[in-house]
């Protein structure tokens, strides 16, 4: 079991911290003090490891200080359980002042994550994301190549044993990302189920998401044939066209650049 990112282990030990000014009004016997009492040792244990001095000083604060017995006043007893809690508080406090001073930063964030992302500099691969338009693929893996680019086509990678999305992600170290929107599949809302329209298959969407918070969105270009849905989260991008034409090469040609991708038109034009 590893150790816990710097803002969980924080948000860990917060929540039980908040949780304790409730047990005031509970008893130290009760069913929600005991299982408090559980779920914090668990939760300290796997922030810090279970069999830590962490787990063992938080133990050592609840213990009772006086015994119950039959002639222990009740009173009594409460304002040693009630030390008990605030004993607890001033641990669970230190502990979160220790992390929050102490431990390094989190390794991975999404800003980080996206630097790590190779630059055109060092790659020039560009992933294909398709549906079912073999023309379509075809036709912008060929104006890839003739850009000097290399198109990456999942289906057409060996497998070597793993899953599809083991090969994905094995195969998403890239620099740049077109995503042909074609519709291939039909969709409606549950209460007009005749009003169908025309969709990209759900991979599609799925590694278009996936791309778009891998490479951000200026390394991203979506190609939208005929007239379809498209997802709503990404309303308000301009969709390129994948017109019959041709425009759409221009339109790729300027996305790519505008990405650092050193490409020539003059060699397709």
């Amino acid at each position: 079991m590893g150790r816990p990112t710097k803002a969980k282990a924080i948000e860990r030990l917060r929540k039980i911290l908040n949780e304790l000014p409730e047990l005031k009004s509970r008893s130290r016997d009760s069913h929600e003090f005991i299982k408090w009492r559980r779920d914090s040792e668990i939760a300290i244990g796997h922030t810090f490891g279970k069999d830590s001095e962490y787990v063992k000083e938080f133990r050592t604060c609840l213990l009772s200080r006086i015994a119950r017995t039959e002639w222990t006043q009740e009173q009594e007893f409460h304002k040693d359980y009630m030390r008990c809690l605030d004993s607890a508080a001033s641990v669970l406090e230190s502990m979160i002042d220790e992390i929050e001073e102490y431990w390094e930063e989190d390794e991975k964030s999404p800003d980080t994550f996206r630097t790590e992302v190779k630059s055109p500099k060092d790659t020039n691969k560009v992933f294909v994301v398709h549906g079912r338009d073999e023309s379509a693929k075809q036709t912008v893996a060929r104006f890839l190549e003739k850009l000097d680019l290399e198109p990456v086509i999942l289906h057409e990678q060996a497998s070597k044993g793993r899953t599809i999305i083991e090969k994905f992600e094995d195969h998403s170290d890239v620099g740049f990302a077109v995503v042909l929107l074609t519709p291939d599949d039909v969709g409606a809302l549950k209460d007009s189920p005749d009003d169908l329209k025309s969709r990209a298959r759900q991979n599609v969407i799925l590694e278009l998401g996936f791309f778009l918070g891998k490479l951000g969105r200026q390394r991203v270009c979506p190609l939208v044939k005929g007239d379809m849905e498209t997802p709503s989260d990404y309303d308000g991008v301009v969709y390129t066209k994948l017109d019959d034409a041709g425009a759409w090469k221009i339109k790729l040609v300027q996305e790519l650049k505008v990405a650092d991708f050193n490409v020539d038109a003059n060699k397709v034009m």
